[in-house]
This record gives structure tokens, sequence and C-alpha cells, in this order.
């Protein structure tokens, strides 16, 4: 048994010395545009609460009047006695958000990835997937048995030479938003290829999701595309929806087959009956204000132009993630922690979550967030950048 302890201790002090060693932040306060951490508030540029929903007081009634109606736990999975109204009724409206036939939840975005391309996926197959795509899409696809293949990022070129290189049924797989760069895929040219090719394309949208589109239906819907061109759909609630969990939207087939096969799915408490009544409201959020987008892209806009006149490094991204593209792993971490030093949380991103030489300040901007906000999280940047 000491060999276990060894290894992994090993593995911790090599972490700590690359300057790759992650900490955990408790937080005494709710998720908001500040937040309190070890007695005192922080300016927060690092959660993906995208438009200021986690804490709205609509959504904490509903939590609180669903917990009294249902408890806390769902005491099960779905297919045993874990699928209560709540879950159902969320089910069916975020189908008809989408614009799908029907949608699925799991609990989580890693389980609704990784269980949705096992159940697609077998020998035989081929899995092509973009090379910054998040870890559960690259993870579900290595496990899934197929031939997998990387392309490169965003470039359509490349996966068009590897669709006409192979054989077999095809599974393009794509972020809508990219998590840790913040642009977007180019949906209606890769769904013009999967067409061409006869290939289904999935996107996963969990930062496009509530942001992006008509009433905030996402990435795909403000493409102009449905199901016929992107037949598998998976967004999370725990980003602009601010609740948890994940979905899947597509076709009768689709949906039951993963009823009846998604390991993830079947073997899995469900969430609990609450958090669905409160993310049925945060949908009649998304509908009902409007502004919480518009204010999101003013905010954006008056961040770039800012970092623009301060020559700051960052990323191409029109998103709400803004990363700042620091280099080396020390100095980003170095950088966030005088930020912190100065009343700002801002995440180092750091290998292996992005490649190396390419360590990050993941900023991240929100709808609660004020201009006054924003201006001064410009000013600091401006001071703690490397000289």
């Amino acid at each position: 048994m000491a060999a276990f302890e060894q290894r992994l201790g090993a593995a911790l002090a090599q972490r700590r010395e690359q300057q790759l060693y992650r900490q955990r932040l408790t937080l005494d306060s709710p998720q908001g545009p500040v937040v309190r951490l070890d007695g005192r508030d922080y300016l927060n540029f690092c959660s993906n609460d995208y438009l200021g929903l986690a804490a709205h007081p609509r959504l904490v009634a509903s939590f609180q009047r669903a917990a009294a109606e249902y408890g806390v736990g769902s005491g099960a999975s779905h297919l045993v006695c874990g699928h209560s109204r709540p879950h159902r009724q969320l089910e069916e409206a975020l189908a008809e958000h989408t614009g799908r036939a029907r949608a699925l939840l799991f609990s989580s975005g890693y389980a609704a990835n990784t269980g949705t391309l096992a159940t697609l996926l077998q020998p035989g197959d081929r899995v092509l997937q973009d090379r910054l795509n998040h870890a559960s899409l690259l993870d579900g696809g290595l496990h899934s048995g197929a031939r997998f293949r990387r392309f490169g990022h965003n470039d359509v070129a490349d996966l068009a030479r590897k669709l006409s290189a192979g054989e077999g049924p095809a599974l393009v797989v794509v972020d809508g938003v990219f998590s840790m760069d913040g642009d977007s895929a180019p949906l209606p040219e890769l769904a013009a290829l999967c067409r061409l090719h006869d290939a289904w394309l999935m996107v996963d949208d969990a930062h496009g999701f509530g942001v992006n589109g008509d009433n905030g239906a996402g990435t795909v819907a403000a493409a102009g595309l449905g199901e016929d061109e992107v037949p598998v759909l998976m967004a999370t609630l725990g980003k602009a929806l601010g609740t948890g969990g994940a979905f899947v939207a597509g076709s009768e087939t689709l949906i039951e087959a993963l009823v009846q096969q998604a390991r993830n799915y079947i073997y899995t408490t469900a969430i609990c009956p609450a958090l669905a009544a409160a993310t049925l409201t945060a949908l009649a959020l998304l509908r009902d204000e409007a502004w919480r987008r518009a204010q999101l892209g003013e905010l954006i806009q008056r961040f770039r132009r800012g970092a623009e006149q301060l020559q700051l490094p960052l990323m191409a991204s029109a998103s709400a993630i803004q990363p700042l593209l620091v280099g080396d792993a020390g100095t980003a971490l170095q950088m966030s922690q005088a930020l912190r030093d100065r009343g700002l949380l801002i995440s180092a991103i750091r290998p292996p979550t992005v490649p190396a030489g390419t360590s990050r300040l993941r900023i991240t901007l929100s709808a609660a967030h004020s201009e006054e906000q924003v201006d001064r999280l410009l000013e600091e940047l401006a001071r703690c950048r490397p000289q």
C-alpha cells in the first residue's frame, strides 16, 4: 500500500514545483458580483453565473416551496422512484425552449456528455472532436470504444479531410462556446459539412445556453440551426441559469435511447426536485428579463474597449469568458494573487487545463456586474500586469 502513497505524494510535489497546484476557495456568501471569503469581500470575476441568477430571490423562493412540498432528496434514480413532477415539467420546458422533441435531465454536464457519447458510439464508429473541447467530451470519446480523432480548433478544412479519410458512422462533437478561450464554434459550416458526409453533429452549449440566441435558447439557435442540423444538444443548468445539473435535447428516438441505455442516467440518483423547480423559474426569467442578456453584452463590449486601450493581451472572444493571455503558469498565479490582494477574485488557468505556454487569467463577466465594477477590474489589471 505504501506504493500508492509514495506515487500520489510525488505527483503532488511535482505539481507544486511546476506552479500547477490547485486550491479550493470556501465562500461565506451567495454567488454574486461581490462574494465573501475569509471575512473579506471580493469583486468576483471568476464565476459562471453569467446572468446573475444563482441567488435570485425568485429562484430561492421556488426552491424553498418545492423543498417544502417534495422534500430535499429525490431518494432514487429517475427509473426507480426518483422522478418527480418538477423533473417532468422541467424536461418539457427545456424541450420547448430549445425547439426539440424531448429533453432529458442529468446530474451534471460531465455525466451528460460521457453518458451520451457512450450510448451513441460503438466500436467501428468514428468520433471527431475539436482539439479544445471540454474534458468531459474528450473523455467520453476516448472511453467510447469508437475510433477517436481530434481536428484543429475551429478548423473546418481539417475536419473535412479527416471525415473524408475514414469510413463508418461518424459523430462530430464541439463546444458551442469554448470554456477556456471564450470563442464560438463555426456551427453553420460544421453542420453543412456533417450533412455532406452523413455525419451527426453534437454540440455542448454549456457556456452559450441562456446567453445566446432568442430568449437565451443558445448558440445553436443563434446560428439558425435546429434538430435536423444538430441532432444532439447538451447544455448545463449551473451557469447562465444559476442552478445545477444538465440536459440533453433531441429527437424522441435519441432521448428514449438515453433513458434505456445511458448508464450515467440509469444508475445515478436524480437531482433534487427543488432544484428542478428553481430551474423552471430561471427559464421564466430568461423570457421575462431579456435586459440581463443585453446588460451582459454591453459590459463585454465595455471591458474589451477598455482592455484594448490599455493594450491588455485579451484573446479573441465575444462571450462572457474573457481570457487574458499570460503564458507562464507562475506569472499567471502571481497575477491572480496580486489581484486577490487588491480585492478581486480571478482564476489563473494553467496546464493541463490549457496547453503549456498559454496560461491565462480567465475573467468572466455577469449581468449582475456594474459598469463601475468593470472599470475597477480594468484599473487593477493594468496595475497588476507583468512589467
